[in-house]
């Protein structure tokens, strides 16, 4: 796997390279930036997983304290 890392690292820097230089990379990055206002949905499912994860944590918690009430 370690002698891998390397051209793994400078293809991965080459392909930026070419996504934000050529002139076909900078059409995408310009459609993408067209898109970004249209990402309501998105930005609503993540307020939703984030209030669902803490709720599971809440949970969690709850259940570790009455672990170790009843271990006491």
């Amino acid at each position: 796997m370690r002698k891998w890392f390397v051209p793994a690292t400078l293809l991965g820097i080459g392909g930026l390279g070419v996504l934000f230089l050529s002139e076909s990379g900078q059409r995408f990055l310009d459609w993408l930036m067209e898109q970004a206002p249209d990402a309501e949905g998105l930005r609503d499912w993540n307020e939703s997983a984030q209030q669902e994860l803490e709720r599971i944590q809440a949970a969690l918690d709850r259940i570790s304290e009455s672990m170790q009430v009843a271990v006491r």
